[in-house]
């Protein structure tokens, strides 16, 4: 899983940015994204969470950082020397972050 994410330090380099439309194009034809998308903004989220058996909810995200998950790709590689070349080449390696995560087999 690659959790896409904002960054308040992007790259200041402007040039050769790559297109986030070239890119899905790309993983999705030789089958390495099996899903993604992007997320509403964090003012849209609920936080949930059961304290002492009472739910507990929360408008807006809960974290307090300057950097949200604004989207996800499902991705399906080789290994994380793969992943991680698939990640470099996102548009958002330069303008947030990516975090790459396995997910674990039930």
């Amino acid at each position: 899983m690659m959790f896409v994410c904002n960054d308040p330090e992007p790259d200041t380099d402007r040039e050769n940015l790559p297109d986030i439309e070239a890119w899905v194009a790309d993983n999705d034809t030789r089958g390495r994204r099996l899903q993604g998308g992007a997320l509403a903004s964090g003012s849209a989220a609920t936080t949930v969470r059961v304290r002492n058996g009472e739910l507990i909810l929360t408008d807006g995200p809960f974290t307090e950082t300057k950097e949200m998950i604004v989207g996800f790709d499902l991705l399906e590689c080789a290994d994380l020397d793969e992943a991680i070349e698939v990640a470099r080449a996102h548009p958002m390696a330069r303008e947030g972050r990516l975090e790459l995560r396995p997910v674990l087999e039930a």
